[in-house]
């Protein structure tokens, strides 16, 4: 399950237990809507609450990324997990957008609104 919410040129997105293809579709459908009327956007990931992930999920990440990754300035990923860590610098690859890794939400979310 996901929880997205919207202000200026940040999506801001909660994931709690499993992370599913539903779910990253939302998430999808809300980048690409913000994207009509900005240029570029930051994003702010809070996976502290994330169980797992599909591996469905995992793939069609790298197909969104690759296609739409120009679409990004920051992208804030909140996780104490190295798995989740290792799966953002493998974004990194695909991105020209700057990608940090926070284990305080506060911190993500003052350096992604800056």
């Amino acid at each position: 399950m996901i929880a997205i919410e919207e202000s200026d040129n940040l999506i801001n997105i909660a994931v709690f237990g499993e992370f599913t293809l539903a779910d990253y579709k939302q998430f999808e459908d809300q980048v690409m809507a913000k994207s009509r009327s900005l240029r570029k956007m930051n994003v702010l990931f809070d996976w502290r609450d994330m169980l797992s992930y599909t591996i469905d999920v995992a793939w069609e990440d790298i197909k969104f990324i690759r296609e739409h990754g120009s679409e990004f300035n920051r992208v804030a990923i909140v996780t104490q997990d190295q798995w989740q860590t290792w799966s953002a610098w493998v974004s990194n690859l695909f991105i020209t957008a700057d990608i940090r890794v926070f284990s305080n939400y506060a911190d993500a979310r003052k350096w992604v609104e800056s």
